[in-house]
């Protein structure tokens, strides 16, 4: 379970995770990450947030059935969990299952997580060596 501090509750963070983040999108899950660093335009001195990287989960009905739907978030919510401290300070992770959530083992939304988290993450900073 995450803490109330690790989790996004209010919709216009939603709202900027999933419109003004980066997305990546695997057969079960689609991972939107908005974070102060990669925000090109900073509207307010809300959006420069710092603390703990936050996460949201959106499973909608098309996933199934209600006791599916809180399988499926059971399952996202711990192995995301598990990997909020790789994210950058103030970092707001949205996980939107797909349908195929529904039905895949957890170790499947694993890798599909990891996957995208890694397309995510910002790339390392390349070393340049001076010719001479």
């Amino acid at each position: 379970m995450l803490p109330a501090d690790r989790r996004v509750r209010r919709g216009d963070e939603f709202a900027r995770a999933i419109r003004g983040g980066r997305r990546a999108g695997r057969p079960t899950l689609v991972a939107h990450l908005w974070s102060a660093d990669a925000s090109a335009v900073r509207s307010s001195v809300e959006e420069a947030r710092t603390g703990p990287a936050r996460a949201g989960f959106v499973v909608s009905k098309a996933v199934g059935p209600a006791v599916v739907r809180n399988r499926v978030k059971r399952r996202l919510r711990h192995l995301v969990a598990e990997r909020l401290d790789r994210l950058p300070q103030g970092a707001v992770l949205v996980v939107r299952a797909l349908p195929p959530a529904a039905g895949a083992a957890a170790a499947d939304l694993a890798r599909d997580l990891d996957s995208a988290l890694a397309r995510l993450s910002p790339p390392a900073a390349s070393v340049r060596r001076r010719p001479g």
